[in-house]
């Protein structure tokens, strides 16, 4: 029988704060790809039309269901994504130096976005049965770490240095919040003070010069750092009010580039300005303050895990790319959520939205 406390624990502020978003996204790409004389297809803001369409039909699906079968299918969802990550490694398509998406037709998948969930949902079901007051072990950490370092590995093969370090931070912060023995948080600090030195060389060339142009731009104005560049000119053009839409001509002249993905934010800090780039911060922060007091209200620790994960997952996507754009952090290739143009994307957060929608509206139950 259909319990009425789910329609009446339904979070509709999350679910119209993600529609706007989505809707903002798509009028900010609307103005990245009709605006700059190199982007005259309407093929890219159709594309996303139908993606956040087909991620909305997802995100519906996604509280549909009781959120604890995911406990069930947790190894099975895992496999899935591990499975398609190796396909990517044999038969992807080949893109922009790097080989990610599986094609289906016109339309093209990028497992590493769906891995993000599969490793939310396996970590939270693995802590949910180790939480403990005295917090975990290394013992209790190796299986997470083996999890981790599977698609670790798989992405960062592709090559994706930023979704590999992406999902590393977003596990990191899963297991802090479940917690750790002191004396194993002193051991895993000195072993990563230790290591990343060494990380350095095993870097390929191209991720070691992003490092060194994110320490200084000028070393290469017109190679390397000419992102960074055009991104802080067309982020500082925007003065307090901006220029108005469609009138950034960063974007319009083609100086910015990437400017429909990775420096979406760059066209919306032109257009917009100050006002217009605080007023998308607020809204992003308002959507990680809902996603955290979901996990608050949760009565399970599955659950509780789950929407943390998501929510810790929502933070650092918005965290990197703005740190990015801004020339506060290496350019790693992370998409700004809901804003950037990215079919996968766009499919995991809707996803990820329905299943903190799921897991508000059933934290009633506790069998």
């Amino acid at each position: 029988m259909f319990d009425r406390r789910l329609i009446q624990n339904f979070n509709w502020g999350l679910f119209g704060l993600t529609v706007f978003l989505a809707a903002l996204g798509f009028v900010t790409l609307y103005s990245a790809v009709t605006a700059g004389p190199q982007f005259p297809q309407k093929i890219i803001y159709t594309k996303q039309l139908i993606w956040n369409s087909a991620g909305l039909m997802l995100m519906a699906i996604s509280f549909l269901f009781n959120y604890k079968l995911l406990e069930r299918w947790s190894a099975l969802i895992y496999i899935i994504c591990i499975c398609m990550l190796i396909c990517v490694l044999f038969f992807g398509k080949y893109a922009g130096g790097s080989r990610r998406w599986l094609g289906f037709g016109p339309f093209s998948i990028q497992p590493s976005e769906l891995v993000k969930i599969a490793v939310i949902i396996s970590l939270a079901r693995y802590y949910s049965k180790r939480i403990n007051t005295n917090g975990l072990t290394l013992r209790d950490l190796f299986q997470p770490f083996l999890l981790i370092l599977v698609p670790f590995i798989l992405i960062v093969k592709q090559p994706d240095l930023g979704t590999s370090l992406l999902i590393v931070l977003v596990a990191a912060s899963i297991t802090l919040f479940a917690k750790i023995e002191k004396r194993t948080f002193f051991y895993i600090m000195i072993s990563g003070i230790i290591c990343i030195p060494m990380v350095w060389f095993f870097l390929k060339a191209y991720q070691k010069q992003r490092i060194l142009t994110f320490l200084s731009p000028d070393l290469d104005p017109l190679g390397a750092g000419y992102h960074i560049i055009q991104s802080k000119i067309a982020i500082g053009s925007g003065m307090v009010h901006g220029k108005g839409f469609l009138k950034g001509t960063q974007n319009a002249l083609s100086f910015l580039p990437e400017q429909h993905t990775d420096f979406i934010f760059s066209v919306l800090a032109e257009e917009w300005g100050f006002l217009g780039s605080a007023g998308l911060l607020v809204l992003f922060i308002l959507l990680i303050v809902i996603g955290l007091n979901i996990a608050r209200d949760c009565r399970e620790p599955f659950g509780i895990l789950l929407s943390f994960g998501i929510t810790a997952l929502l933070f650092w996507e918005v965290f990197i790319n703005i740190g990015m754009v801004m020339g506060l952090m290496p350019v790693v290739g992370v998409s700004l959520p809901f804003i950037s143009y990215g079919g996968s994307s766009v499919i995991t957060k809707m996803i990820c939205i329905g299943l903190l929608l799921n897991i508000n509206m059933r934290r009633f139950l506790i069998d």
